[in-house]
């Protein structure tokens, strides 16, 4: 039955079926974005509300709990509830936004992504809804009294869920064909008492007509029997609901007198939650509009299960009655298990197998249709008035013009794509859909995404911050889990990612000297100095992190060069290339004074405008990046590719202060093997008794991303008569820099964890067994590199699995979670607690963290 999911993925990929056509591509969160904000000052969060988001028409894309559309976003269904004493219908997730949140933007809900294949035959999600009103104010109220210095207010301390009056709300999808989808939707009363529940399954066409750019307007109309669906750009739809409901209608137009104290149109967008919830004349009464909805009461006794099911799609297949919507969920069902069991290995636990398929699905669901046309962002809408004057956010990325299903970071508090994230969200959706894995690296270099000049847009806030150069990697992994075939996917990237290395050489490396700056580079301020911003004094930061990054994209260009040459000759020329520039960055680094012989450890320094250079001896995650750029050269290609390997042995011979960062092995009967490293085996020893130090970055879960020995001895740095100090935070930072959410100041995250395992058992490939470090760093345990590679493996996992007390760390303990109902289902976070392993930031970042399926699907 594995099979049938690999078929529809074949039959897309050759053309002959759309599976890829319809899925969960709708965000959890439109309003408080940079594209659907028209303020004069940039302040997203404050122009549209999650107040104003029920009233507002969307501009550029749509939201909805449990979403679902096609892969242009013309029509939405998504799932809306309400329990009969909230003050608004439940359509859209609540949280905090960034100036709310006492640690920024945070969602204030509970659900889980429990299921979902590639080609979305089959997706899942579960939701927890409180039968007692829910606490908007009270959430608001808390966090604004909090401080930086306190815990997040969260909905369970808010003690809506006492008594177990809640609703466990159960959706599914499941695919008939390319065009439509059975929907199941499981509401079970968990309370003491019988309770009634609203259950309105919504659909909707997004707004295209109020700009001025098409006056055509589609059209959802009731029949008597089924919802009738008309688009210009799509066939006839229809949706049909079992059972007793009322159907109502309204239009996904604003409510401007609600709004703007200004008459608009009579049935707007919250027309049918005015209706329902204050019994309003505010529903098309002939049924006919741009937003419907089926209204079923659903009155359970505690303890029950009442069912709602409703066929959606091509209205020939919606009416069709030979069409069993049980039969199709559970044919899915049985197709998703078989799927999902094949991409383990054998003997991964009961636990492990929930924990992948949990993050596999969470990955799924983390697609989003994303739109946004900044010129027309910029100028406005011929419809519209024009856009308040100085507006200036993004002006030197006019060309960008986004219109794609993405994977994002997280949905609600990250609904927008960045640059470094996809890249691991890639790696691990390869296991599951090579091709879209692919092809989500090369949009990022497509022409209307990637700057003229070679830069890659890194997010919607500020789309000309730069994150670390990870493409290249990533392309090279995703490469090898398909099994190492496409050479064309790979010469594909392999000329737009040269585009982008040249940006960094000519825009990066401020004195020419094969060191490089970067600023930010997506690890939100792990210094004791805003590296977004201009440094005191005139000083440049010269960043082990900036310098390591390039050090590794010359190896991974170098890698594919290497692939490509086997198929082109011309690629040696290449190869040599990146192997030469690798040699002078990676020399650079270890005699410009990022690495510190006296305390053995990389750091970033200060270029003073005097010419003094100040280290910044931190022990933070920037040391430890040097440790992922290796790669290992191997004899057979050097035996093939004669030209590469005559000049690479002509460089180390006539430059020996390069050939420092190249080592050898002879092995009986074969060629050398050729190391090429940043770090070589003394110093990587010398490394490895700082990373591998539980007072220090080794944690129980993972490697902490700055060392813990800074708790009681915080790095202090005076610069331009300012103090600055870094501390060990290992939870949400206290720190008001980079909007505060410096978050890299302790937590265990999984992207650079990863990437230091894989850094490993590279090293140990070229070293061998023989070679040894204490793990953990005073146990008096030797390990070889792949055992403690393994190990931190190992840990990752374990945040997510049962410990000896039946507690999952991610839960950080909170009581509710001990609970099955409640503990068994997983959330990815962001980052976890540097000492106990608590689940932090965005609460369904299955993106990098996805990562965790790909350690157990690679397990040895």
């Amino acid at each position: 039955m594995d099979d049938a999911e690999r078929s529809r993925l074949a039959a897309a990929d050759e053309g002959s079926a759309a599976w890829r056509r319809w899925g969960p591509y709708l965000a959890d969160r439109a309003w408080g974005t940079v594209r659907e904000d028209y303020s004069p000052d940039g302040t997203a969060w404050a122009y549209l509300p999650h107040d104003h988001a029920r009233s507002r028409a969307y501009r550029w894309n749509e939201d909805g709990i449990a979403g679902w559309c096609d892969d242009h976003q013309h029509v939405c269904l998504a799932m809306a509830f309400w329990n009969g004493v909230d003050p608004i219908l439940k359509e859209r997730f609540f949280g905090l936004n960034g100036d709310e949140g006492n640690h920024g933007e945070d969602v204030k809900e509970y659900w889980w992504h429990l299921d979902g294949t590639p080609s979305h035959a089959y997706q899942r999600l579960r939701y927890h809804y409180p039968q007692r009103r829910f606490p908007y104010e009270e959430l608001v109220d808390v966090a604004r009294r909090r401080g930086r210095d306190d815990l997040e207010y969260e909905l369970a301390d808010t003690g809506t869920f006492d008594d177990d009056r809640w609703w466990g709300i159960e959706v599914t999808y499941a695919k008939a064909s390319v065009d439509t989808v059975c929907a199941e939707v499981r509401v079970t009363n968990h309370g003491p008492d019988e309770a009634t529940l609203h259950v309105l399954p919504t659909v909707w066409f997004r707004n295209t007509w109020s700009w001025g750019l098409d006056d055509r307007r589609p059209e959802v109309r009731w029949d008597g029997r089924f919802l009738r669906l008309d688009h210009h750009d799509l066939g006839p739809m229809a949706v049909l609901g079992e059972g007793d409901f009322d159907v109502v209608v309204c239009d996904n137009d604003t409510n401007h007198e609600r709004l703007d104290g200004v008459a608009g149109a009579p049935f707007p967008k919250d027309g049918i939650n005015d209706h329902v919830v204050h019994g309003a004349a505010s529903v098309h009464p002939d049924q006919r509009g741009t937003k419907a909805a089926l209204w079923y009461r659903l009155t359970v006794a505690p303890g029950a299960t009442q069912v709602v099911r409703l066929r959606f799609g091509a209205a020939h297949e919606v009416e069709d009655p030979l069409l069993p919507l049980g039969d199709v969920l559970d044919r899915r069902r049985v197709e998703a298990d078989a799927f999902h069991a094949s991409l383990l290995p054998d003997g991964t636990t009961a636990d492990d197998a929930r924990i992948a398929r949990q993050a596999f699905a969470g990955l799924t669901w983390s697609k989003q249709w994303y739109h946004l046309d900044v010129a027309r962002w910029l100028d406005g809408d011929p419809g519209q008035p024009p856009p308040p004057a100085g507006r200036s956010r993004n002006r030197a990325w006019r060309h960008l013009n986004n219109a794609d299903v993405i994977l994002m970071p997280d949905t609600w508090e990250y609904p927008w794509y960045a640059a470094w994230d996809l890249a691991f969200h890639a790696v691990t959706m390869a296991h599951l859909d090579p091709t879209f894995a692919k092809e989500q690296l090369i949009l990022l270099c497509r022409e209307w995404y990637m700057h003229p000049n070679g830069q890659i847009p890194a997010y919607e806030w500020a789309f000309g911050d730069v994150n670390p150069p990870v493409h290249a990697w990533a392309a090279l992994r995703v490469f090898e889990i398909d099994g190492s075939r496409d050479v064309a996917f790979l010469e594909r990237i392999f000329h737009k990612l040269l585009l982008n290395f040249t940006w960094w050489v000519n825009r990066k490396d401020t004195e020419g000297n094969n060191v490089f700056e970067g600023g930010f580079l997506g690890l939100d301020n792990i210094g004791p100095l805003d590296r977004s911003a201009t440094i005191p004094g005139g000083a440049t930061l010269e960043q082990s992190d900036g310098s390591a990054w390039m050090a590794k994209y010359c190896l991974d260009l170098l890698e594919m060069s290497l692939v490509l040459a086997a198929e082109h000759r011309a690629y040696e020329d290449v190869a040599t290339k990146f192997f030469e520039h690798f040699t002078l960055i990676a020399t650079a680094m270890n005699t410009h004074g990022l690495w510190d012989d006296e305390i053995g450890f990389y750091h970033d320094q200060l270029s003073l405008p005097d010419g003094r250079h100040v280290g910044v001896r931190a022990y933070s995650m920037v040391g430890l990046i040097p440790l992922t750029a290796v790669t290992i050269v191997e004899p057979e290609l050097r035996a093939t590719l004669v030209d590469f390997a005559g000049r690479m042995e002509w460089f180390l011979a006539n430059r020996p202060d390069e050939a420092a960062v190249v080592a050898h092995s002879f092995l009986p009967g074969r060629l050398q093997r050729s190391l090429l490293s940043i770090v070589g085996p003394e110093r990587l020893a010398r490394i490895a008794s700082v990373m591998l130090d539980e007072g220090r970055f080794l944690s129980p879960h993972g490697l902490r991303s700055l060392s813990r020995e800074h708790l009681d001895h915080p790095f202090v740095l005076d610069l331009a008569g300012t103090t600055y100090t870094l501390g060990y935070e290992p939870a949400e930072s206290r720190s008001g820099t980079f909007g505060g959410n410096s978050n890299w100041r302790g937590p265990v995250w999984f992207p650079l964890n990863y990437l230091v395992i894989e850094a490993l058992r590279r090293f140990r490939k070229y070293l061998g067994t023989e070679y040894t470090v204490e793990h953990p760093v005073g146990s008096g345990r030797r390990a070889d590199l792949d055992e403690v590679a393994d190990d931190l493996a190992d840990r990752l996992v374990g945040l997510f699995r049962r410990d000896g007390a039946g507690r999952r760390p991610c839960y950080g303990g909170v009581p509710l979670f001990d609970d099955p109902r409640w503990g068994d289902d997983l959330v990815f976070h962001e980052y976890f607690h540097g000492d106990i392993g608590a689940g932090l930031g965005a609460s369904h970042q299955t993106g990098w963290t996805a990562l965790v399926a790909d350690l157990i699907v690679r397990r040895r």
